[in-house]
């Protein structure tokens, strides 16, 4: 190795006329050096740079397969997404329309159900007005028949002698007493 040094330093030092050599100059051979480094990389590097592009183009053409398979899968989940979409939406209007004709069921049986319980509500008040008519009336009768008892009894009261109320007295009692005999 330090041969191989040690001979590009001596040939970095050769005489510059008629002889080849290496030129340190950088700005006078900066082409030429140029081109022998581009050679000797292509020429070595070649092979290695074809490799990393034959990869690099492996992964893109894998990852364009894989992206196309997730879109074609994409594609077929929104397809089964708009097939489910639009049988929720059959389903969601077959559920309004079963809930208005619910609603409306339940409209009809709740005012038939008023219905009848206003009916109920009247024949009771019918039936209150009439019980408390006839508790007026039976009222008036007892009232009327205390009235006419209270007046028969004034008046027996007053016509009564002690004597006539002994006889009542006596043919009361014999009236019992044939009672008495009868039930016995």
């Amino acid at each position: 190795m330090k041969n191989l040094t040690d001979s590009f330093v001596y040939l970095g030092h050769w005489p510059s006329a008629g002889s080849f050599g290496f030129n340190t100059d950088i700005l006078a051979t900066n082409p030429i050096n140029l081109s022998v480094v581009f050679g000797v990389l292509i020429f070595f590097g070649k092979g290695v740079l074809k490799d990393l592009l034959d990869n690099r183009k492996q992964r893109i053409l894998n990852t364009i397969r894989n992206s196309e398979e997730l879109r074609e899968g994409a594609i077929e989940q929104l397809e089964n997404a708009r097939v489910r979409l639009r049988k929720v939406e059959m389903e969601a209007a077959q559920f309004r329309v079963n809930g208005y004709s619910e609603i409306e069921r339940e409209k009809l049986n709740l005012i038939n159900s008023t219905y009848k319980t206003l009916q109920q509500l009247e024949n009771y008040k019918n039936e209150t007005i009439h019980f408390e008519q006839q508790r007026a009336i039976n009222q008036v009768r007892q009232r009327v028949f205390q009235q006419a008892l209270q007046g028969a009894i004034g008046t027996l009261n007053s016509c009564l002698s002690n004597e006539l109320h002994s006889r009542t007295i006596n043919a009361n009692i014999g009236m019992f007493g044939t009672m008495k005999e009868i039930t016995d």
